[in-house]
């Protein structure tokens, strides 16, 4: 996510045939049935595996979901891959249910969509992250959410909110 907003104007012109990463993550997310916090948990208690892609400082400075798998970004493909030596005992097939969450729901979709490049096509991301998981009151561990936090922004995109 950007720290600061660079005018457009002094961006360079884009390579033939690249795309910005707003219309990267709108293609990922035609691809996925989000599911909101709620739905999330009801389907991460009936079954479905939530894994938590966030670093393990964002983990401890915001919290947890009880019983999601911590699998950081850079590693989750070799993780959940059912053909890989390097697989969790969980990832046994390609129908698993997996619900990738990060911190504000962007992400988390573009891992969601990487997860279905492999094959596993019932995965998919909750939206708005853990920040709506936090805000809608569903169980989480480790540091509350204070009043006196101001909202997050979402990442500066083309003039629209990709939730």
């Amino acid at each position: 996510m950007p720290l600061h907003t660079i005018p457009t104007e002094s961006c360079p012109a884009p390579p033939p045939g690249s795309r910005g990463i707003d219309e990267i993550l709108a293609e990922a997310r035609t691809r996925l049935r989000r599911l909101d916090p709620e739905q999330a948990h009801l389907a991460h208690r009936g079954g479905a595996l939530m894994v938590d892609i966030r670093p393990a400082a964002q983990r401890a400075a915001h919290g947890t979901v009880p019983g999601a798998r911590a699998i950081e970004r850079n590693v989750l493909e070799w993780r959940l891959d059912p053909r890989c030596p390097a697989r969790l005992t969980e990832a046994v097939d390609y129908d698993l249910p997996v619900l990738v969450i990060c911190q504000e729901g962007y992400t988390s979709s573009l891992a969601a969509a990487a997860l279905q490049d492999i094959g596993l096509h019932r995965a998919t991301d909750v939206v708005g992250g853990f920040v709506a998981w936090r805000l809608a009151g569903l169980p989480a561990l480790g540091p509350a959410l204070s009043h006196h936090t101001p909202p997050l922004a979402p990442p500066v995109t083309a003039g629209r909110t990709p939730h």
